[in-house]
């Protein structure tokens, strides 16, 4: 986060939401941080408090587990934004560590395809998470909608993720859960990894196992050691089904998914039709041999992607 951390006393505010659920903010609400957009920079110089009455509330864009998701105005600048209400008790729901974590690593990320997290505050039950907001919404409905992706757009998107993942990479960062349900589409059309919920700042291997089952690599199926070349397997993963609509390991049982990836057991259907260049890609990608998966800057230059992929990384068909 840019400049010094910014700590300020907030009054109390009752927010009354389209849906007709409310909550009141009481005293002792802290603002931590600066809100780094330009139009919502804030100095710690500045007096004025920050208080969820500095945000006309509107829509809801989407609800999960621990909260819900709000469209919302900075009023002071007429910025739109995402604000994010973590309404559950973090310490009873134990993601308290895995939320500090998420906002520490998201906040300091600056990158197109990276969706920014421009501040956060909370009190004793709630965090609020102040993100960017992407106008064209999740990528996951768009997939469903249309089944599957053409070439040209599943090689801009994967392209697009491939650039952001080396920036993290070379931040240190690991992401563990690229996955549709996990992208944004940004106002002109270009992808966004939204959620860092599993995401791990290190310079070590880990053991953890997490992320969403099809896109599990072996090394995690097995509990050994893994490093930033899950991100390399989960875009491969994320490549087929961009192309087939499904992911290439899903089984009815999870037992079958399990054993279908610590075999790496590929099948390309004749339908959809994709290119053999399509299917090189991901095979590259899809290798339990971690030393032996395409490295990130090898897949930009990959035929597929050269040939298909929008240079600006915003698919125009």
């Amino acid at each position: 986060m840019s400049g010094n951390a910014v700590e300020r006393q907030l009054d109390v505010v009752t927010v009354v939401f389209n849906d007709g659920s409310q909550f009141e903010a009481g005293h002792g609400l802290l603002f931590y941080g600066s809100l780094c957009s330009a139009s919502l920079k804030v100095s710690a110089a500045e007096k004025r408090k920050w208080t969820l009455n500095d945000f006309d509330i509107g829509k809801p864009l989407g609800r999960g587990k621990f909260g819900h998701v709000y469209l919302a105005r900075e009023k002071m600048s007429n910025h739109i934004v995402a604000l994010k209400v973590l309404f559950k008790s973090l310490k009873q729901s134990q993601v308290e560590h895995q939320l500090r974590r998420e906002v520490e690593i998201q906040s300091h990320l600056r990158h197109p395809n990276i969706l920014r997290l421009h501040g956060y505050f909370y009190d004793q039950t709630r965090v609020y998470l102040i993100l960017e907001y992407a106008a064209k919404g999740e990528l996951y409905k768009e997939l469903q909608k249309c089944k599957y992706f053409s070439e040209k757009c599943a090689a801009t998107y994967i392209a697009s993720l491939a650039r952001a993942l080396i920036y993290c990479h070379e931040k240190h960062v690991i992401h563990r859960d690229i996955k549709p349900e996990n992208l944004l589409v940004g106002t002109q059309g270009e992808l966004k990894i939204a959620d860092f919920g599993w995401s791990v700042h290190t310079f070590n291997h880990r053991k953890t196992m997490c992320g969403t089952l099809d896109y599990l690599p072996p090394e995690m199926v097995e509990s050994v050691e893994h490093d930033a070349s899950v991100d390399i397997w989960s875009l491969g993963v994320l490549c087929y089904e961009f192309l087939y609509g499904a992911p290439p390991f899903e089984a009815k049982e999870n037992s079958d998914t399990y054993r279908r990836i610590l075999k790496v057991e590929l099948k390309f259907p004749p339908k959809p039709i994709v290119s053999s260049s399509a299917t090189d890609l991901i095979s590259q990608m899809l290798v339990k041999d971690t030393s032996q998966r395409l490295p990130l800057h090898k897949l930009l230059e990959h035929p597929w992607i050269v040939q298909n992929a929008d240079p600006s990384g915003i698919y125009r068909g």
